[in-house]
């Protein structure tokens, strides 16, 4: 016995409620399916002290804007997980929390997705996809060469740096999680050896501004990914690494190796004890640099075209290199007792048996709508603009969606009725 909705919606995070609210508001009746609970993966798979790094007033859900008192700060996990939640009790959506979306295909014979769930089966004349491109933690096969007594965790599994046990700990990746756990251990005074990769840095605050601020003025947020010189590659890129901590502030890894961190190239081999690294530390922090002076550069072109007033800030000047490159450590020597993995995570839409998926089991759309008639994607980085999987453009993407359904769902009813009509006139 199937169920049936005119929309189910496969996720309920801030892409899968957005949505909801967007049907909710267009009268289209539906429903939406969440593995968890609202708010899992802020709640359950960020480390204690995270916190955004895009400002508050960039929380723009549809129907909810941020109205705290800091519009310039950044929300901190428990406050991301409050935002969420409050948004969710602001129109009730009709979501079913702690069920298991197990299989999506579509009956073409009767033209309607079916979807089995761990309540039951469903069906749907249209069906969103919202859980993101984050699923399941990439580990490196590497990792196997660690002996049984180093602990070993992903990114998604830290807390805080009490939970570890005594003795430093080895931080592997740069991008925005491995940085920002990296200055979390740091200050709490842990010993932090940290694989520094190819990832780029960003400036936190230029010429008398946040630089979300310039670039969101510069129109960088509402770019679609068509007009972006890199078109579809940029999707595989890394994030710049910035922090919201205390306020907001860039996050300075030679200024770290001054205070103590040992910063070394990617990890290339484990033999024995010993730890081998890349030649590459100083080739990847040049890199970073350069990313976060051409950003500057960019802002310093858009003031200067502009005629803005804004004020100049001294040209930037790393505060230390590397003396030697220093390509392998002994591991029991160093007292590494921790490896943290911040090396990302692999997409998983094994469950879903619609064909829409290129070679890499990545889905292949327009603005999140796929080739299959009324199947479509919500919340995935680069959807359509840089904000599409931040709280920023969710609502651009969620709401333009919801117009491509309202358009289908007109179509549908107005060959239903021309197939009647016909059967009438026939007769």
């Amino acid at each position: 016995m199937y169920n049936h909705y005119s929309v189910i919606i496969v996720g309920g995070g801030q892409a899968g409620l957005s949505m909801s609210y967007c049907l909710k508001e267009r009268g289209i009746d539906h429903i939406v399916f969440e593995k968890n609970r609202i708010g899992h993966s802020w709640r359950d798979r960020r480390w204690d002290s995270f916190c955004l790094v895009t400002p508050n007033w960039q929380c723009q859900l549809p129907g909810y804007h941020y109205n705290g008192s800091d519009p310039n700060g950044f929300m901190q996990k428990d406050e991301i997980v409050k935002y969420i939640e409050e948004y969710a009790a602001s129109f009730s959506p009709p979501i079913k929390e702690g069920v298991e979306v197990l299989k999506v295909t579509k009956n073409d014979a009767l033209n309607v997705f079916e979807i089995n769930t761990t309540i039951g089966d469903f069906t749907a004349d249209q069906v969103v996809i919202a859980v993101g491109g984050y699923h399941n933690p990439k580990l490196p096969r590497i990792a196997e060469r660690f002996p049984a007594n180093i602990m070993q965790l992903h990114s998604s599994q830290y807390q805080n740096p009490e939970s570890l046990p005594d003795g430093a700990v080895l931080v592997v990746g740069t991008g925005q999680s491995g940085c920002q756990i990296a200055e979390d251990l740091h200050l709490a005074g842990k010993q932090v050896h940290l694989c520094v990769g190819s990832a780029p840095r960003s400036p936190r605050r230029y010429r008398g501004k946040d630089v979300v601020d310039w670039l969101a003025q510069m129109g960088y947020y509402d770019l679609a990914i068509d007009e972006h010189p890199q078109k579809e590659k940029v999707r595989a890129k890394a994030n710049h690494y910035v922090t919201g901590r205390d306020g907001g502030r860039e996050i300075n890894l030679r200024q770290f190796a001054i205070e103590g961190m040992q910063l070394h190239g990617r990890l290339k081999a484990i033999h024995q004890d010993k730890l081998e690294f890349f030649d590459d530390l100083v080739q990847n922090l040049d890199n970073a640099d350069a990313v976060a002076e051409s950003i500057k550069k960019t802002i310093d072109g858009f003031i200067d075209k502009n005629q803005i007033a804004a004020p100049i800030d001294p040209p930037y000047q790393p505060v230390w290199q590397p003396q030697e490159s220093i390509l392998a450590i002994d591991f029991v020597k160093a007292n590494i007792s921790v490896v943290i993995w911040c090396t990302g995570y692999h997409t998983d839409f094994s469950w879903i048996e619609i064909p829409v998926f290129d070679g890499k089991g990545y889905p292949g759309h327009k603005r999140g709508v796929t080739d299959v008639s009324g199947f479509y994607f919500l919340g995935l980085p680069w959807l359509y603009t840089w904000g599409s999987g931040r709280f920023s453009g969710i609502a651009r993407d969620a709401n333009y969606l919801a117009d491509c359904m309202i358009s289908k769902k007109k179509a549908s009813s107005s060959s239903a009725w021309s197939i009647v009509n016909e059967f009438l006139i026939g007769s």
